[in-house]
């Protein structure tokens, strides 16, 4: 992503997203076998590799044999991956372009529209007819870099180029966080805090790297609010919701007033009681990490 950001920088504003259709899936095995050999001479190794990919994929207890593609989400797909486009890499050098590329996700960058249609038509009719595989034209495009994502990410334009969080990255984040903070009515609040912390900070050990803190405060933000409405509900009752704010601090006539309220969880989890008693500092303690904050 850094790397991408400097050529936009140096007036390369124009993308050429690559999606290897079903890349995984389609690498054949005779010509990948014959790149390792090339480089590997442990006949033995060469043997437990070729063994690796034709393992196979259990669906449902039955076994599928494997006569092309590497195991999705395999230790060794990556490495193997690089050792198929490799030759992809050195054509991309050959021909003096700026190129960013991890396992199947490939973006060129270049100076106009017009250079990047030739580009894409001249890699693509590489990529066939030289890796015998597929270019997904539905999901590859040419486009300005903000328009497209990458691992992830994209980038913003103001007085300043920018690496930001793509929407659909941050669309999965909340879903996840959903999804936990729903099942928290009927698990402990210790067990789906332990949860979400194991995730936030997986999450913010990636997408940390963004260039925009004030959309990590606010997820953060968020997700305590989430939490303020898990536990409204896991209380359910006005006595033991008036009961729980006194425990937390909330001064008695604070927390009756606002445990007899009629409002919604949501729109309650905005209330000064709520933010007394299950404030920052108290989720913090609990193990709750801020996404804006690493360590």
């Amino acid at each position: 992503m850094a790397q991408a950001q400097q050529y936009i920088a140096q007036g390369y504003g124009w993308c050429v997203d690559l999606d290897l259709e079903k890349f995984f899936d389609r690498v054949n095995h005779d010509k990948l076998m014959g790149r390792i050999a090339k480089r590997i001479e442990d006949k033995r190794l060469l043997k437990l590799i070729r063994a690796f990919l034709n393992a196979g994929v259990m669906e449902n207890g039955l076994v599928s044999p494997s006569v092309e593609g590497t195991p999705q989400g395999g230790p060794l797909s990556p490495l193997l991956s690089n050792l198929v486009l490799d030759e992809l890499d050195r054509e991309l050098e050959r021909r003096g372009h700026r190129f960013v590329r991890y396992a199947d996700d490939c973006n060129i960058y270049v100076r106009s529209e017009r250079a990047g249609r030739r580009v894409m038509e001249s890699i693509t009719r590489f990529i066939m007819q030289r890796l015998k595989l597929k270019v997904n034209e539905a999901k590859s495009a040419v486009a300005r870099p903000q328009e497209r994502k990458f691992l992830g990410f994209s980038f913003c334009f103001g007085p300043e180029l920018k690496r930001v969080i793509a929407p659909k990255a941050l669309d999965r984040f909340k879903r996840r966080i959903r999804e936990v903070t729903r099942r928290a009515k009927g698990v402990s609040m210790e067990a789906t805090l332990e949860e979400l912390a194991r995730y936030m900070v997986g999450w913010r050990n990636y997408f940390g790297f963004c260039e925009t803190p004030e959309v990590l405060s606010s997820l953060t933000s968020w997700v305590r609010r989430r939490l303020r409405c898990a536990l409204w509900r896991q209380w359910r009752t006005a006595r033991r919701r008036r009961a729980a704010l006194i425990a937390l601090g909330v001064g008695p006539v604070l927390a009756h007033n606002t445990a007899a309220s009629y409002r919604g969880p949501w729109s309650t989890s905005q209330n000064k009681a709520l933010h007394i008693g299950l404030s920052n500092a108290y989720f913090r303690s609990h193990g709750l990490p801020s996404l804006a904050e690493k360590g």
